[in-house]
Order: structure tokens, then sequence, then C-alpha cells
């Protein structure tokens, strides 16, 4: 039976099963090679919860700019609309698979607002 995201367990799940996805998809695998080590996966992975952890339950625990380091993949790997479309497909399958209420549906409309500000900011980068 599924439940609410709860904690950093399932924050941990969700990312975990989100980024094999991201990793196994032809469309996205891409901007992931750097994590072919597990290390720098699972180190990129406990960031990942903290910042989730910090979104859905305002921990405090993501301190960084999450939007500079994709500002940065972007010169390199250059995102498309393909691309947000895949990565929010992605994550909402993965909470979808794994969790149901409240905070499962705060998370989806979350990354829904992620993508659309990572694209508009990506797309006045462009423009300069």
């Amino acid at each position: 039976m599924k439940k609410d995201i709860e904690n950093r367990e399932d924050i941990y799940i969700l990312v975990k099963d989100f980024y094999v996805k991201l990793m196994n998809d032809e469309v996205m695998n891409h901007f992931f090679t750097d994590f072919s080590n597990p290390i720098l996966l699972e180190e990129h992975l406990q960031t990942l919860v903290d910042f989730w952890d910090n979104i859905l339950f305002y921990s405090g625990s993501y301190k960084k700019n999450a939007m500079k380091p994709h500002l940065d993949l972007q010169l390199n790997k250059p995102f498309k609309t393909i691309h947000f479309q895949q990565w929010l497909s992605h994550f909402n399958t993965t909470v979808d698979e794994h969790f149901i209420g409240e905070t499962a549906h705060a998370a989806k409309s979350r990354a829904l607002s992620i993508a659309t500000v990572m694209q508009i900011k990506i797309s006045e980068l462009n423009k300069n």
C-alpha cells in the first residue's frame, strides 16, 4: 500500500528510482555521464535529498544554488523542450509508483514549477 512522502528516506527512494529512469532513457542519459561512478552518483543523490527535503519540508538542508549547475551544463549539453518533458514525466511516474498523498502531490507540483522556471531561465540565457 502506498503512503505519502514523509521523510528523507522516502525522498531518497524517490530520487534514486528517478535517476535510474533518467540514466536509462536514451533522450536523457547524456546529461548523466558524470554519474557513471557510483560514489559520485551517491553524492549527487544525497544533494538531491537535501534539495527535496528543503522544498517539501522546509528543512534548511539545501544551501546551494540549484540553477547554476544546470545553466553551466546548458553551455555544453543544451536542454531542449523534450528534455524537460521527459524529466517531468519520469519524476511524476516515480512519485506515482511509490507515493500518494498531499506531499506527493506537492512534489509533482513543485517539479512542474522548477522545470518551468528552468526553461524560462535557459531561454533567456540563449537570447543573450
